[in-house]
């Protein structure tokens, strides 16, 4: 296929009067949701994964905190890598890795060679995350990207709470293999489509990267939430010099970052953290997916190994909230072209805290159509919530800044959910563990423990509030952007 110039692909997908997301960004969509959805999709097979491989749930988790860190690591060298390749070559890479990773999992003999298909299928879905977000921000314009951002949301952020209703599903039917055998033929499809009618966008240059700095922040990072998980399997003395050692990696990271900045090329400019608003919206981000994912991992342990629903009536009563998420994308993006980020935001963030505080009064007498509430209220409120915060956050960075802006913001948000949820998976570990070991029972135990881990998640949302309060409601007009922050000689 011989693409146009990217000038002209650019102004023929972002006329204003076809009030349409751009056909490009539209086939990325289908992709990434595709591969996001199996970020969180293992997280209903967790009870059942822990009985054929004999697994405690700390270490079944790390099916999909394994997931997240991988995205983590990989995500900053997209960065480098799309600048080098064109749209169509990175779509092909990326799709091709992650059904690689597919199809072992659905093959794997063992846990160890599951946990590895995982890790392959995250470095596929690392690529199309900053692939999705550079091109929105390369041809749409800024008076309607919360209209398209809204569409995106749909991928970014639903297929993450569509997970584990999917794979309840489908866990109805047999095997956890299942999942992978579901999700194959699907990602197969999409790829030849997608390789058919796929365009090229903007323009390949040559680079470097550091591999130093790509080492050095995978075992910060991993170290950071590897140590904290072994915190709650009770080694306190390894755990803190795990921990402490991913501290003191993350910290070399960005003083290399810096020394890169004006020797050579970073890894992550940390010039975008600059601007305010984005800096606000990364933090945002962060601590929301936090929250949310830690809270999605305790729900399926909740209702199936104290409540003894089945996959499936688990994967039914979480449907109703990422349904709603997704139909609510569209809308909230329009709402945040017409009356900006704040009117949005904030009660989106009260109610998140309000969603996460009902949870963790969680019990054996809990009526379902009350925790259906309050999870439906957790997803609305985080689709008011994510779809303005991405906005405001890659439009307040200039166009040179973009790929590094949608690489650390994927970057951090992929690791505060790993450290979410191995928190909430120690907290309630140890929680429980205390109280056996001083006589209540095991179920005592495990509801106390469960509520416990969901006040984590509360606590961390009210963090989110005060980061509404203070984020503006719009984003600043390109040329100032680019007067606050020219590019590094």
């Amino acid at each position: 296929m011989t693409s146009p110039a990217p000038s002209t692909a650019a102004d023929a997908a972002v006329e204003p009067t076809r009030e349409r997301t751009p056909p490009v960004v539209g086939l990325l969509v289908l992709a990434t949701f595709i591969v996001i959805l199996n970020e969180t999709i293992m997280i209903n097979a967790i009870p059942r994964l822990m009985a054929d491989f004999a697994v405690t749930e700390n270490a079944a988790q790390w099916l999909s905190t394994a997931f997240m860190l991988t995205m983590a690591s990989v995500i900053p060298v997209t960065g480098w890598f799309l600048q080098r390749v064109t749209t169509r070559a990175a779509y092909t890479t990326a799709m091709a890795v992650f059904c690689t990773g597919t199809a072992l999992a659905a093959a794997a003999p063992a846990f160890e060679v599951l946990l590895a298909a995982r890790i392959i299928q995250a470095a596929g879905t690392a690529v199309m995350m900053p692939l999705l977000m550079t091109t929105l921000m390369t041809v749409v314009p800024q008076h309607d990207r919360g209209r398209v951002m809204g569409n995106v949301t749909l991928a970014m952020s639903v297929a993450p709470a569509m997970g584990p209703a999917v794979s309840g599903v489908v866990l109805s039917l047999g095997s956890w293999r299942l999942i992978f055998l579901f999700v194959l033929p699907i990602a197969l499809v999409i790829t030849w489509s997608g390789l058919k009618r796929l365009e090229n966008v903007g323009e390949t240059r040559p680079g470097s990267v550091d591999w130093f700095s790509v080492g050095i922040a995978a075992f910060g990072f991993g170290g950071l939430v590897y140590g904290l998980s072994q915190l709650g399997e009770g080694n306190v003395v390894r755990a803190v010099v795990i921990i402490l050692a991913g501290v003191a990696s993350i910290a070399v990271f960005v003083a290399r970052q810096q020394w890169l900045q004006r020797h050579g090329v970073p890894l992550m400019d940390l010039r975008v953290l600059r601007q305010r608003t984005y800096a606000l919206a990364l933090c945002l981000m962060s601590v929301a997916f936090m929250a949310m994912l830690g809270s999605m991992i305790l729900l399926p342990l909740y209702l199936q190994n104290l409540r003894d629903l089945t996959p499936l009536q688990t994967g039914l009563l979480v449907m109703p909230g990422g349904l709603a998420m997704g139909l609510l994308g569209p809308s909230v993006g329009r709402a945040f072209d017409r009356f900006g980020g704040r009117p949005l935001v904030i009660p989106g963030s009260i109610g998140i805290v309000a969603a996460l505080s009902a949870m963790t009064q969680v019990s054996m007498t809990m009526p379902y159509w009350q925790l259906l509430g309050a999870h439906v209220l957790l997803m609305i409120s985080l689709a008011a919530v994510f779809t303005p915060v991405f906005t405001l956050g890659l439009g307040a960075l200039p166009m040179h800044l973009y790929s590094h802006g949608s690489s650390m913001l994927g970057t951090l948000q992929q690791v505060a959910a790993a450290f979410g949820t191995a928190l909430v998976i120690t907290v309630m570990t140890a929680r429980a563990n205390g109280l056996v070991d001083a006589g209540s029972s095991q179920l005592d135990a495990a509801l106390s423990g469960l509520r416990w881990a969901f006040l984590v998640g509360a606590v961390l949302s009210v963090l989110v509030v005060a980061l509404a309060l203070v984020l503006p409601g719009r984003v600043p007009e390109p040329a100032q952007l680019e007067s606050e922050s020219e590019p590094t000689p």
